[in-house]
Formats: C-alpha cells, sequence, structure tokens
C-alpha cells in the first residue's frame, strides 16, 4: 500500500487533477484506510483532496487553515485564489451555471443528454452517471454573443478570458464548443453557488440572455453520497 499511497500522491500533485475511474483514485474513494494514509500524507504539506461524486475528477486544492498564509499577501485574493481576474471569475461562474446546474439536473433525476423519456420507470434507480452523457457543450459564438458585450470585446473574452479558464483546466474548447473541464465541477462549490444563481442576480442576467436556469425546485441540491456504482 505505501507505493500506491506515494504513488497516488505523486500523481495528484503533478497533475493537480485525475479522473475518479483512475484505479487508484477509485481505491482512495472506497477504502478508508487508503483514504486516511493519503489525507494524512496531503495534510502534512497543507493539501486536501476534493471529492465531489457528482464530478468525474477528483483534485488537490490547498487546505483551508493554509489559504491566508499562502495567499493573503497576494492582491488577487481578494477575487480568486486560483489568481483569476474579476472579470474571469465572473465568466467562469456563467460558465458553471450554463453546463453544472443542468448537468447537475440531469444527474439527480437520472437522465441523460438524448434522454427520450422511455427509460423513467427505472431511471431513478440506475448509476449516477458523469461524462458526455450528461455534461452539455456551449456554443463558444452563442456565449461571445451572448456575454461579451458586459465583459469586454470578443477578441479579450476569447484571448484573455476563456484561454485562461481552458489553461487552468475548468474549460476545454473543441471545435467551438466550450465543454466541462476537468476542475469545473470539483473546485466550485455547488452549495454555495447553486441558491444564489438560481435566485440571485445571476440567474436573472442568464434569464435574460436566454438561458435561464432550472427552478429552484426542479432538483434536490445534492448531499456528498458513497460511491454510486
Amino acid at each position: 500500500m505505501e507505493q500506491q499511497i506515494r504513488t497516488l500522491t505523486a500523481r495528484l500533485l503533478a497533475n493537480r487533477s485525475l479522473p475518479r475511474s483512475d484505479a487508484l483514485v477509485r481505491r482512495a474513494l472506497v477504502d478508508e484506510a487508503f483514504r486516511v494514509d493519503l489525507d494524512a500524507r496531503l495534510g502534512a504539506v497543507g493539501l486536501q483532496l476534493i471529492d465531489n461524486p457528482y464530478a468525474e475528477h477528483v483534485a488537490v486544492a490547498l487546505a483551508e487553515d493554509v489559504h491566508e498564509p499562502v495567499f493573503g499577501a497576494s492582491r488577487e485574493y481578494a477575487a480568486s485564489n486560483a489568481g483569476l481576474t474579476r472579470d474571469q471569475l465572473a465568466l467562469l461562474v456563467v460558465i458553471w451555471a450554463l453546463i453544472i446546474l443542468p448537468k447537475r439536473e440531469r444527474q439527480v433525476n437520472r437522465q441523460r443528454l438524448a434522454d427520450d423519456g422511455q427509460e423513467d420507470m427505472f431511471g431513478k434507480d440506475g448509476p449516477l452517471e458523469h461524462g458526455e452523457g450528461v455534461s452539455g457543450a456551449l456554443s463558444e459564438a452563442s456565449l461571445l454573443a451572448d456575454f461579451a458585450p458586459v465583459l469586454g470585446h470578443k477578441t479579450y473574452v476569447q484571448g484573455k478570458l476563456l484561454s485562461r479558464l481552458a489553461q487552468l483546466g475548468f474549460i476545454e474548447r473543441k471545435g467551438g464548443m466550450i465543454h466541462e473541464g476537468p476542475l469545473l465541477d470539483v473546485l466550485l462549490d455547488y452549495r454555495l453557488l447553486a441558491d444564489r444563481i438560481i435566485y440571485g442576480t445571476l440567474g436573472e442576467v442568464l434569464t435574460r440572455a436566454g438561458h435561464p436556469p432550472p427552478a429552484g425546485d426542479a432538483f434536490t441540491p445534492p448531499e456528498d453520497t458513497a460511491e454510486d456504482d
């Protein structure tokens, strides 16, 4: 087990995130003794494993007690401990709302993107799904048309905002589409953001742009659960 712990710890530090389908990640999620050892190794250097059962990846992030010592001296920390500017952070939250909120509704209701409703009888008993079956993509052109005017011109949003979010692993850009990156669902706090978006000003902004978020009673906010196979 020692070598496996060292290997997983090193891979998490090198990659920052790993798919939950990875064999060693799976072991960390189901083997209590293995997880305790992993948490101790990460905690010794001020890190923690971030695991959201609805996300396709796990990630490492700073432990809460070292946020201030690490980032407190940086003025950017007021906006984001990932070094994002306020406009990058604003676009990140918009993208999160447009991809993750509908995805979560599908996951909770055990629906797929192409669900025709014929599996509803047994859908609630199905396994929790991740990946392209439930995570939709956004048209980059549509996103720019709707939100570039309030964030800056098109070239700025493409070159300074979207490129940075892709570089950090929050999104992936393929063929003019914006897809969920490995860190989008796991690092942004669903419980903190969902209600603020659905019932707050951003929900109104999204609705005016033709992207209304799911209704607040459309799905039950997720609780941490054991692995759902």
